[in-house]
């Protein structure tokens, strides 16, 4: 979208009060994204009396979700596009559509981005390369494949051409993402899949780092596992989402696979790529879910020993199956769960990172705090979700920066960061 409205001529501004237009793009996955989104629409609204707001455009999940009824109850916001209907936000931004619409065109039918396609870069030196659109699942708790259709994949040439321009302009770490990152490539015809298309990423540069995230536990295969491990411009980094490890309730999650699977799955990846980050991600107070299967979780957690673990709460709504499901768990007893698996993991989490004290890693430099303190990640640490890596630097400032890997020797272990001096 901000590609598209660049090329209009538009104008991207930091400052909401000084905005002719203001565009809020949303998430409404769960209760609590939904409230902020809402939350944060009412807020820039007022900049429509205080500022130089003219209109008011809302985007993505929440009116998908929500559609009209949601036009109805924010009669601030001048144009709603559902996931849909991203290409017309020219015209929204134009003053082009009647005040009030909510556009929301089948996802299905929206036409996937090519590698041709207009983009603003948030950052110089990572970019988000998204490889496929949609969702193929149908987990009873996710209402993801209702708000962004079934999965589509972007054909291998044109992910691939887009990330040779990416590197081209010098970004540094492209993360793949999709739904289902693990799906990509089969319903391409002829059929592709992700170690292919990691392949074919790798041999761009040897000077990138190329991460995947959102991989489902039942498609990761064998030969995707020993790329990454062979690779070293891939980063040997396993972001799996399990959701729960009682069998039980994955069932009634509607999840693929079982306890055991699991637990095959990351003995494999330990066999084959010791040195491999794992992430993953849980859910607590599903419908149904007892104490003996949280405790089911945390002894799974403690046998695998995630690097990176994010945990939420189950959230209900009348639009999920599971919101049908018997049992369901009181607000406060969620709340206990959730704390007692992030306190475990945090021990976890500690222990793990003890691993790299005296240890040199590359760090790829992203952000200066102070004259000379830097923030930055090394492979094992993705953007935005993990912990980040302190660079300290005794020379002077302008002999490291930003976007470019350097040496660091590892002096301090934290819960999720770490600190080290340059070398």
């Amino acid at each position: 979208m901000l590609g598209r409205l660049r090329m209009s001529g538009w104008q991207i501004i930091e400052s909401p009060e000084a905005a002719d237009v203001i565009l809020v793009n949303t998430c409404s996955f769960i209760e609590a994204a939904a409230n902020e989104s809402i939350d944060t629409i009412l807020a820039l609204a007022a900049y429509k009396k205080t500022g130089a707001c003219r209109r008011l455009i809302v985007t993505g999940c929440l009116p998908e979700r929500y559609q009209e009824d949601l036009a109805e109850s924010l009669p601030e916001v001048d144009v709603f596009l559902g996931t849909g209907a991203y290409d017309e936000i020219e015209r929204a931004v134009r003053n082009s559509l009647p005040q009030g619409v909510c556009l929301l065109p089948d996802p299905n039918r929206t036409t996937l981005e090519t590698a041709q396609a207009p983009r603003v870069l948030s950052s110089p030196h990572l970019a988000y390369l998204k490889v496929a659109e949609g969702c193929a699942g149908r987990c009873t708790y996710c209402i993801i494949p209702k708000l962004r259709g079934n999965h589509r994949s972007r054909p291998l040439a044109d992910v691939v051409a887009e990330a040779r321009s990416l590197v081209g302009v010098g970004v540094r770490e492209l993360v793949l993402v999709a739904q289902d990152t693990t799906r990509y490539g089969g319903d391409l015809t002829p059929p592709a899949d992700l170690n292919r298309l990691l392949l074919a990423l790798s041999d761009l540069s040897e000077d990138i780092w190329i991460r995947f995230l959102y991989g489902h536990p039942s498609r990761l295969d064998t030969a995707t596992i020993k790329t990454v491990a062979e690779r070293d411009n891939i980063c040997s980094y396993f972001d799996l989402p399990i959701q729960h490890a009682s069998d039980r309730v994955l069932r009634r999650m509607g999840r693929e696979y079982t306890r055991q699977d699991l637990l095959r799955l990351f003995d494999t990846i330990a066999e084959l790529a010791p040195e491999a980050a794992l992430r993953t991600t849980v859910m607590v107070g599903f419908p149904g879910e007892t104490e003996a299967d949280v405790d089911a979780l945390i002894s799974f957690m403690e046998a695998v020993r995630f690097d990176h673990l994010g945990a939420f709460a189950y959230s209900d709504a009348e639009d999920l199956p599971s919101h049908r499901l018997s049992g369901h768990v009181p607000e406060k007893i969620v709340q206990s769960r959730l704390d007692r698996v992030m306190r475990r993991q945090q021990e976890i989490s500690e222990e793990t990172n003890g691993k790299f004290l005296d240890q040199t890693l590359t760090v790829l430099v992203e952000e200066q705090l102070e004259t000379n303190l830097f923030l930055g990640r090394h492979a094992l640490q993705a953007p935005e979700v993990d912990g980040t890596t302190y660079i300290h630097v005794k020379a002077p400032q302008e002999m490291i920066t930003i976007g470019e890997f350097v040496q660091v020797r590892i002096f301090d272990t934290l819960a999720y960061d770490l600190a080290g001096n340059v070398l």
